[in-house]
């Protein structure tokens, strides 16, 4: 792989290792920043770049430290239309295995997710901005117009709520009652796991080992 120039180093980490005074925007460090440049090229470190300037840009809009109504909506339909252009690719095809649950970084990196990943980064992103981890759940579905296993990201304005739902296969943000096409298995977020229809949470996301073994991943790049 290319490795990038010493300036680009110094623009880079200038623009993203610089003291940052807005709560839930992480910084990549220089060891991250190599990490991925060294795997993906030259260009996943200006990825990761372009990624943090579209958070920073929706945190700089919103009128207190938890987005409105208004400033929540705006922000998925942006973020779902941001990830759904990450290149669709089957695990198999990307990463050598059946199923693997990349993390942010690495879908942008290495330019290629399915549908988990696209669900996983629009939580991380939404998280960042400060939408409370309550209203999200990431939503193991059954998509009945291909009969295969699917993943979205849901946002419920209140428990009850009719939620919106995040698509990696629609462009539209729409509420779950429209999507007939979609069966609710479970959901789950950074706490909780719950079954469809129930209201109270059934288990622990703990629970789930590639949901652990993501943020353990996460975990290293932070320590990178």
């Amino acid at each position: 792989m290319i490795m990038v120039s010493k300036m680009r180093w110094i623009v880079l980490c200038s623009v993203l290792c610089s003291s940052v005074a807005l709560a839930g925007i992480a910084e990549f460090s220089p060891g991250l920043l190599r990490y991925v440049a060294t795997r993906w090229g030259k260009d996943a470190p200006v990825r990761l770049a372009d990624w943090r300037d579209e958070e920073r840009k929706h945190i700089a809009k919103q009128r207190g430290p938890v987005p409105s109504a208004d400033e929540t909506m705006t922000d998925m339909e942006d973020f779902n239309w941001y990830w759904n252009n990450i290149r669709y690719y089957t695990d198999a095809q990307h990463w050598g295995v059946l199923d693997y649950w990349a993390t942010p970084v690495e879908t942008l990196a290495s330019e290629g997710a399915d549908c988990e990943d696209y669900a996983i980064a629009k939580y991380f992103s939404l998280k960042a901005l400060g939408v409370p981890v309550q209203n999200l759940r990431i939503t193991y579905v059954r998509a009945l117009r291909w009969n295969e296993p699917h993943m979205v990201l849901a946002y419920y304005p209140t428990v009850d709520a009719d939620p919106y739902i995040l698509d990696n296969l629609s462009k539209r943000v729409s509420h779950a009652s429209e999507r007939n096409d979609l069966v609710p298995v479970y959901s789950f977020n950074d706490e909780d796991v719950w079954l469809p229809g129930a209201t109270a949470a059934g288990g622990k996301s703990s629970q789930i080992r590639l949901w652990r073994g993501l943020l353990d991943k996460m975990e290293k790049e932070r320590a990178m």
